[in-house]
């Protein structure tokens, strides 16, 4: 019983210095996407972004992106969010930004996306996760919607990287990953960064 009482200070301290650490990054206005686009990490995000644009509006928000994708209408929402404020939003792959995470990284500013040296983006089609119980009728309502979401996605990454919708249809037909030289020359971000 007496191990667990000196664990607590520890644990309580490591909480403490994190929120110090999460409002530092915010006051530098630093936001961050660490893991799958979810609607809780959405909400986070999005606030985030709502309370930087309000205490400062127009002044640059940096968002750091290591994520595998996730939740379409989830990532979609940050993605809105990103293009109303007037805040330009500088992005930055640390890590991987995947399926969702490689549009959210393609819609910062032109000319100030980033990724790091080893970094590495993937696109490719929207999918169902799970199984689908339902009529065929339902299904196939299903299917027409996540080809309109497919259309949708490819039209986003077209226009952020300066390429024809049919060149996006294609090359997402299939996982299809980039080195972040191979994601400059794509379009998808403007330049290494080699600073934090």
């Amino acid at each position: 019983m007496p191990e667990h009482e000196e664990e607590l200070p520890d644990i309580l301290e490591e909480l403490k210095n994190y929120n110090a650490i999460s409002r530092k990054f915010l006051e530098q206005r630093k936001i961050f996407l660490w893991g799958a686009v979810m609607d809780e990490s959405a909400k986070e995000i999005v606030n985030k972004l709502l309370y930087l644009e309000m205490i400062a509006p127009g002044k640059e928000i940096t968002f750091y992106i290591n994520s595998p994708g996730g939740v379409i209408t989830s990532g979609m929402t940050i993605f809105d969010t990103m293009n109303m404020i007037t805040s330009p939003v500088i992005t930055v792959c640390m890590g991987l930004a995947a399926s969702m995470g490689s549009v959210l990284l393609a819609a910062g500013e032109k000319g100030k996306r980033h990724i790091w040296p080893h970094g590495k983006v993937m696109i490719h089609q929207p999918s169902i996760g799970g199984q689908i119980v339902a009529p065929a009728s339902d299904i196939k309502i299903h299917a027409d919607e996540i080809q309109k979401t497919k259309k949708m996605l490819n039209k986003i990454l077209a226009d952020a990287c300066g390429k024809d919708v049919a060149t996006l249809e294609k090359d997402t037909d299939r996982d299809y990953y980039m080195t972040a030289e191979e994601a400059i020359k794509y379009g998808i971000v403007d330049k290494i960064s080699t600073v934090v």
